[in-house]
């Protein structure tokens, strides 16, 4: 595993752990002003939750991902009901990916931009992705990009940007609602089927989706020889060069999963 911040003395809002069994990675997700709501900010809801996850996952083998995932929102969200205003537009989220190895079978779900990419012993890999964010915002770019930082147009085309968040016809993301869950991409293959998985957040992602460093197959055979940490640095490199703004960069990669 690696997690980076996205520069120095950032708080990193990402986070990422595993057990013998699962991995989960979650990527916080902020609104400006989420700090008059919430007091606890983005980064303590990404890692609570996530720590809720990894406590539950070994204790509900006889439950769906996404089930799990809705008992841990639920969890968290009574952690904080009584002194943040959870239900506000802007109280904090998160973007999740999991996996899990259970009855022969690896269990995936990714809810929001992370992604879980799964090394298929033979052929080429699967590739899990929820593009239904992007989507949404690039019919909100132009009119982004054409209003001027920091202007009341830019705050109008944001506020209706986020109308789309948990909501009908839009992108989903773990925040209060527990039904959040049930929006996630899931499946499953035979543990036979693969040599290894790996789970990263968009910032990580961004490798191949937006820089075009590499494929997929490239992104693993990169993993493979030299390990998360370099993935995260080039893609530093590219964001230098591309005048692009850093994100958080987060990266979870099992190996050996063909012989749990």
């Amino acid at each position: 595993m690696t997690s980076a911040a996205a520069r120095t003395g950032r708080v990193n809002e990402d986070f990422t752990g595993a057990t013998a069994s699962a991995a989960v990675l979650l990527d916080g997700a902020g609104i400006p002003g989420a700090e008059a709501v919430c007091r606890h900010g983005v980064a303590w809801y990404a890692h609570r939750l996530g720590g809720c996850l990894l406590g539950l996952l070994p204790l509900r083998d006889d439950r769906s991902l996404a089930a799990v995932l809705a008992e841990a929102i639920t969890q968290v969200t009574g952690e904080h009901r009584d002194t943040c205003d959870v239900a506000d537009p802007i109280s904090p989220s998160a973007t999740v990916a999991m996996l899990r190895i259970s009855s022969g079978l690896v269990e995936y779900l990714v809810l929001g931009d992370t992604v879980v990419v799964l090394d298929m012993s033979h052929g080429a890999p699967l590739v899990v992705t929820d593009p239904r964010e992007l989507v949404i915002s690039r019919s909100y770019q132009p009119a982004y990009e054409a209003a001027a930082e920091g202007s009341d147009e830019r705050r109008r085309v944001l506020r209706e940007l986020r109308a789309h968040r948990n909501a009908p016809g839009g992108f989903w993301l773990a925040k209060d609602d527990p039904r959040a869950a049930d929006e996630a991409l899931t499946g499953s293959r035979p543990v036979p089927e693969l040599s290894g998985a790996v789970l990263l957040s968009n910032g990580a992602g961004r490798f191949v989706d937006r820089f075009g460093l590499a494929d997929w197959p490239g992104l693993l055979a990169l993993l493979a020889s030299s390990g998360p940490a370099e993935v995260v640095r080039r893609v530093r490199q590219a964001e230098a060069r591309d005048a692009v703004a850093a994100d958080d960069a987060t990266i979870a990669y099992c190996t050996g999963i063909d012989e749990s």
